[in-house]
């Protein structure tokens, strides 16, 4: 018997009460990024499209939907901090993501702290179990199959720096499930978070 499958083309809408596919493509980490212009001002917010994309020398992109202060501040100074969004740091995370004035600092905005990286001249959330502090490497502007720019920018950094809170270490292998990280889903307001009991292993082949 054939299966039921709802089918459409996004270029035609997709007929749902909500847009599935940031719910198929995930859940998703998130991509938490510190900044600041060059005259210092800081700048601190979400994006729900992150990830990592290469092994050596590590890599990391973010992709922002307009051409945001996060994506301007980046270009100005060439440096950027991420940070693990965890359960703790939810709330804070959240905050953040206002849609806010530039002059605004969403450190302020969420109760966080900038703390001063050790490699980078961007500070990073004290609070967070895990920051990357990176490099730009590239900034590319998304384009559609048939070649039309579009207002999506992809932001992808090197990782030159990483902090983990040691509490998130066994053995010297890190604890992923520990930190508690928490992931975005499909939905207007979906999040998910990573625990033990979830979890399995599979070895690959050969």
């Amino acid at each position: 018997m054939p299966r039921d499958t709802h089918f459409y083309q996004p270029a035609l809408g997709h007929g749902l009460p909500h847009d599935p596919f940031n719910a198929i493509v995930g859940p998703r980490p998130i991509g938490w990024i510190s900044s600041q212009d060059a005259d210092g001002d800081l700048n601190l917010a979400p994006y729900s499209f992150f990830n990592g994309f290469n092994y050596t020398p590590p890599i990391v992109g973010f992709a922002s939907v307009g051409y945001k202060d996060s994506v301007r501040n980046i270009e100005a100074t060439g440096e950027f901090c991420w940070q693990l969004a965890t359960r703790e740091l939810a709330e804070p995370m959240n905050e953040s993501c206002a849609a806010v004035d530039s002059s605004v600092n969403e450190f302020d905005l969420a109760g966080l702290t900038p703390e001063p990286s050790r490699v980078v001249g961007v500070p990073h959330v004290k609070e967070a179990k895990v920051v990357f502090e990176c490099r730009k490497t590239q900034t590319l502007r998304l384009q559609s199959a048939d070649g039309e720019a579009l207002d999506t920018w992809m932001v992808f950094g090197e990782v030159v720096g990483v902090h983990i809170d040691a509490s998130l270490l066994s053995d010297g292998v890190y604890q992923t499930a520990k930190a508690r990280p928490i992931l975005r889903g499909g939905g207007p307001a979906d999040y998910f978070e990573i625990s033990d009991e979830l979890g399995f292993k599979m070895h690959r082949p050969g």
